[in-house]
């Protein structure tokens, strides 16, 4: 089974990631390829990120500047897979949910594995602008974003007496995202197992310094 963390982006007090989190995380732990676990922003008060390199210590096992900070680099390294619960702020994930990404640094703990997104909001957007910008940031962050989305339009209205969305391609939508994730989890996990390249900004780095190098050389 893959490790599935359901991240739940927000830390608002009027939230509802509660509630769509809720959903999800019951139908993830109904999903045969998965060993749930939902970890939450509320839990992680991490400190603005502030990191550099005089502050991780060794960098082949960093401290940084904070516990909490390796402590969360940790968690997130645990995990094979991951499913975002994000409301929309400003066109854009919360910052609290960019912070948690941008303090997972050196650790590369999010590299070669898939990442999904449920995003909701209040009007009619559902969300769809923060999952675009969050697969851009995990782009940069060396995971695998998907394609496959879950959107929840007027979330204040979303969800029945059953504590089921109304709308059933809501419901269709998470169940082809976690089939997605579980494809990619276990094809990235072999693919991990088999071996890795180095992190692309090192390669691109010694590749320059081989290129000056043959250029002082001429």
């Amino acid at each position: 089974m893959s490790a599935l963390q359901i991240i739940l982006g927000t830390t608002r007090p009027t939230r509802q990631a509660d509630r769509v989190a809720g959903w999800v995380a019951s139908a993830a732990g109904s999903h045969e390829s998965f060993d749930v676990e939902v970890v939450d922003l509320r839990d992680w008060a991490l400190p603005f990120f502030s990191e550099h390199f005089g502050t991780i210590g060794d960098i082949a096992d960093p401290t940084y500047s904070d516990p909490l900070v390796r402590a969360w680099n940790r968690k997130i390294g645990e995990a094979d897979a991951y499913l975002v619960v994000t409301g929309e702020y400003n066109h854009s994930i919360p910052a609290v949910l960019k912070n948690a990404i941008d303090s997972v640094w050196v650790s590369h703990a999010f590299r070669n594995k898939p990442v999904a997104a449920v995003g909701y909001s209040a009007g009619i957007g559902g969300g769809i602008r923060a999952i675009e910008h969050l697969a851009q940031i995990m782009i940069e962050a060396e995971a695998a974003p998907l394609r496959s989305a879950v959107v929840m339009p007027f979330v204040n209205d979303a969800f029945g007496e059953d504590g089921l969305p109304k709308d059933p391609a809501t419901r269709a939508g998470l169940d082809v995202t976690l089939d997605d994730l579980a494809w990619w989890s276990a094809a990235l996990t072999q693919a991990r197992a088999d071996g890795e390249l180095p992190p692309g900004r090192g390669r691109m780095r010694e590749a320059m310094l081989r290129a000056r190098a043959a250029e002082s050389a001429i």
